[in-house]
């Protein structure tokens, strides 16, 4: 699998940035087929930055009401990846 295709987008949250402070840990929406092993690589390699763990959730879609229907929003896969002490990946610093 593609290193680009399997890192999505950051997931901006509020838990997300205070696991980042505290723990030195960024929160990533990834692939759903992704392992860790190839997060850990993708990361590594795309950023630079040396990882010491991946922990992996995979989220249940929402499911949403619009009158009559009853819809579901997707699953998705969510990658909480630790850095090593002294390593920060910067996405949306000054906004």
């Amino acid at each position: 699998m593609d290193i680009y295709k399997i890192i999505k987008e950051p997931h901006l949250a509020e838990k997300a940035n205070l696991v980042k402070e505290k723990y030195n840990q960024i929160t990533l929406k990834v692939d759903k087929r992704a392992n860790k092993i190839e997060i850990k690589s993708a990361v590594e390699k795309i950023f630079k930055k040396k990882v010491l763990d991946v922990n992996t959730i995979n989220v249940e879609g929402k499911k949403r009401r619009m009158g009559r229907n009853i819809g579901k929003k997707i699953d998705w896969k969510k990658a909480i990846v630790t850095l090593a002490p002294g390593e920060t990946i910067e996405f949306f610093e000054g906004m």
